[in-house]
C-alpha cells in the first residue's frame, strides 16, 4: 500500500521495528486473514519464538502491542485468545494495512466511504468557519495538483487524499484531524480502486471540479454549502468504488 502519511507504526503509535515487530506484523497478519479465528488460542511462547525467531521477551512485548490494539486477550494461566471482530480497533493504521494485505481489504473500503459519508461534511462544514490562510492554500495547492496530474492516475490519487487531509486539518477538529491521518493509506487505496472505472482523462477533470466546489464553499465562509459539495464528492466516489469492485469481481469469476 502506498505510503502517504508516513510508516504504518506512525497511526499505531508503536513501533513495528526490531524484533518484536516481527512477531506483530506475522501475528496480527494471521489473526485478519483468518489463520487464527475468534476465540482460538494462539500458539504458546515457545512456539511462536520459534516460528518467529525471537526470544520469549520479544514475544511478550508483542503480544502486549496486539492486546492494546484489540486483537487478542492475554490471560495468566489460560494463554492468549483472539478476541471477536467488533474488540478490534479498525482505526488502528496496521490494522487497516492488514486487511489490505490479506485480501480484505474491499469490505474495509466499503465501511470507510460510509464513514467518510458522515464525517467529511461535517469536516467541510467546520472549515467553511475555522480555516485559516494556510489552510486555504493547502487546499489550493492540492486542486491545483490534481489539476496538473489529470493525466497521471498515482499523481491524482496523491493530490486527491491530500486536499482531504487539507480539509480535515482546516476543521481545526483534533479528532477529525487525526481520522484522516489514520486512515489516508487506506483513502489512496481506494481513489486508486475507483479510477479504474474512469474511461478517459476526462473524467478526473470533472471530478477535480467537484472538489473545487468544496473549496470554493469553505474560502467563501459557506459552511452548509461547502458540506453538500463534500458529500457529493464521497458520493461519486462511493458509486465509482462500488462499480468498480463489481468490475473486479466479475472480471475474477470469468478469469
Amino acid at each position: 500500500m502506498a505510503e502517504i502519511v508516513g510508516d504504518a507504526e506512525r497511526g499505531a503509535g508503536y513501533s513495528m521495528r526490531g524484533l518484536q515487530g516481527r512477531v506483530i506484523d506475522g501475528v496480527g497478519r494471521q489473526i485478519i486473514g483468518g489463520q487464527y479465528a475468534p476465540g482460538d488460542l494462539l500458539p504458546r511462547e515457545a512456539e511462536l519464538t520459534e516460528q518467529f525467531g525471537v526470544s520469549r521477551t520479544s514475544v511478550r512485548e508483542g503480544m502486549r502491542v496486539l492486546a492494546a490494539k484489540g486483537l487478542v486477550d492475554i490471560r495468566q494461566k489460560i494463554g492468549t485468545r483472539v478476541r471477536q471482530p467488533e474488540n478490534w480497533n479498525v482505526f488502528d493504521s496496521d490494522i487497516l494495512r492488514w486487511h489490505s494485505e490479506v485480501g480484505r481489504g474491499d469490505e474495509i473500503m466499503r465501511n470507510l466511504v460510509e464513514v467518510r459519508q458522515i464525517m467529511e461534511p461535517a469536516a467541510a462544514r467546520l472549515a467553511a468557519g475555522r480555516s485559516s490562510m494556510d489552510d486555504l492554500r493547502r487546499m489550493d495547492d492540492a486542486l491545483h495538483d490534481m489539476v496538473a496530474n489529470a493525466t497521471d492516475r498515482e499523481g491524482y490519487a496523491h493530490a486527491d487524499v491530500e486536499f482531504h487531509l487539507a480539509v480535515y486539518a482546516a476543521s481545526h477538529n483534533v479528532l477529525l484531524r487525526q481520522f484522516g491521518s489514520v486512515v489516508a493509506d487506506f483513502m489512496y487505496s481506494s481513489f486508486t480502486v475507483q479510477q479504474a472505472t474512469a474511461a478517459d482523462d476526462e473524467v478526473f477533470s470533472e471530478d477535480a471540479e467537484t472538489h473545487a466546489a468544496v473549496f470554493h464553499a469553505i474560502n467563501g465562509g459557506n459552511g452548509e454549502k461547502a458540506a453538500e459539495a463534500m458529500l457529493r464528492v464521497v458520493l461519486d466516489g462511493k458509486n465509482a468504488l462500488i462499480k468498480a469492485l463489481s468490475e473486479q469481481r466479475d472480471g475474477a469469476a470469468t478469469a
